[in-house]
């Protein structure tokens, strides 16, 4: 069950992102860009697949997707924000891509699909928006709706290993979003032992740096079916 502070958290991250979704390019895409494209190119998509993106943002993964998936495969996208969902339809629309990808406004806690829907996940910094009750939740809809053996690729702002020293700038980062949370809106994860934990299997994991900060880029499988 939802408490109220998670519903709070969730309507606050949707108004926060509906006012910044037309400056959004601008004021982060520029640097997260070559980690959201490290976890596609992880991914390994293969025409006529059937892909999910969960929180596409902007929409920029969402067009690399749909050409990587071509005429005979789809791309559905889900984010919280409407003001998200408009900015990225325009590019879906420009780049004459309508035709294979449907993007709609969704809730990742309860995502609005049946069982074994699709080949492949997609998503990045994303799931560290979310409570950390509510990430099982998440990793769970997105287990429920990738088919036995379908993948998902994940990049996460990824936790400083025990036998290495946090940046000055991560430990801001961190500072600010225990502080200020509606501002600093997410916060380090371990992305593969959420996986994990999950029910997943972890079949690789890499990481890279934006600014000082680490940057995972997980691939995982659904094995299975969860009991």
């Amino acid at each position: 069950m939802m408490t109220i502070a998670t519903s709070e958290k969730h309507e606050s991250n949707r108004h926060f992102y509906d006012r910044i979704s037309s400056a959004y390019d601008l004021l982060a895409d520029s640097n997260e860009r070559a980690a959201r494209l490290a976890g596609v190119t992880a991914l390994d998509v293969q025409p006529g697949e059937r892909v999910l993106e969960v929180g596409f943002g902007t929409g920029n993964e969402v067009l690399d997707l749909a050409r990587l998936v071509g005429s005979s495969g789809t791309v559905a996208g889900i984010d919280i924000s409407s003001g998200m969902l408009a900015v990225a339809q325009r590019k879906v629309d420009a780049a004459d891509l309508s035709a294979r990808v449907a993007l709609q406004v969704a809730d990742a806690r309860q995502l609005p699909f049946a069982d074994d829907s699709f080949d492949a996940v997609y998503s990045s910094f994303t799931l560290e928006l979310f409570p950390a009750d509510d990430v099982p939740l998440v990793l769970g809809e997105i287990r429920r709706v990738l088919r036995p053996g379908g993948k998902l690729a994940g990049v996460s702002m990824a936790q400083v290993k025990p036998d290495e020293k946090s940046s000055a700038l991560e430990h801001t980062y961190i500072w600010m979003h225990q502080h200020f949370p509606h501002i600093v809106d997410c916060r380090p994860i371990d992305l593969a032992e959420l996986l994990r934990n999950a029910g997943f299997q972890v079949n690789n994991s890499h990481e890279l740096k934006i600014w000082t900060m680490p940057v995972a880029v997980v691939v995982a499988e659904k094995t299975g079916r969860k009991a």
